[in-house]
């Protein structure tokens, strides 16, 4: 819901249509945005979500999206497999696209970090939705001069 927001209000705010295709995987929450979009106010086809289709971008499902004469930008995040999908069918029309693929968010911790506040961002950044976000802070990168006692804070 954080990503869709996060794309959605400020293509709204900025008087754009938006057609919103999550993940057939995870769709209620993204389906549950154009309900609230609607019953505050939204105008009709402001805000479209659409749901169904392959997650990997196949079968017709990415050119279908990419090559409508009405989009002007494509912002996809997810998987590298169908970023690269989505980007290859959209080529050809030279559609301005932004891209978040894979995953690997680093938490950088330096030198003159607080040893709490790093451990409580790192558990929040991994743990947050299951870990189940782009976002999710997977890895560490501590100066050196800290990293034992940072270690020792995270067991």
């Amino acid at each position: 819901l954080m990503q869709a927001a996060a794309k959605v209000a400020p293509a709204l705010a900025a008087g754009c249509s938006v057609l919103l295709k999550p993940s057939p995987l995870a769709s209620l929450t993204c389906l549950k945005l154009g309900e609230i979009g609607r019953e505050n106010g939204l105008p009709e086809g402001a805000l479209t979500v659409i749901t169904g289709g392959p997650p990997d971008g196949k079968e017709g499902g990415a050119d279908c999206l990419t090559n409508h004469p009405r989009l002007d930008l494509l912002s996809f995040t997810g998987s590298s497999a169908a970023g690269s999908a989505l980007l290859h069918c959209s080529a050809n029309k030279l559609r301005r696209s932004s891209l978040e693929l894979g995953g690997k968010g680093a938490l950088l911790v330096f030198e003159d970090a607080s040893i709490d506040a790093a451990v409580d961002w790192a558990m929040v950044g991994i743990f947050s939705a299951a870990g189940q976000v782009c976002s999710a802070t997977s890895r560490l990168l501590v100066h050196e001069s800290i990293a034992t006692e940072l270690l020792k804070a995270l067991e």
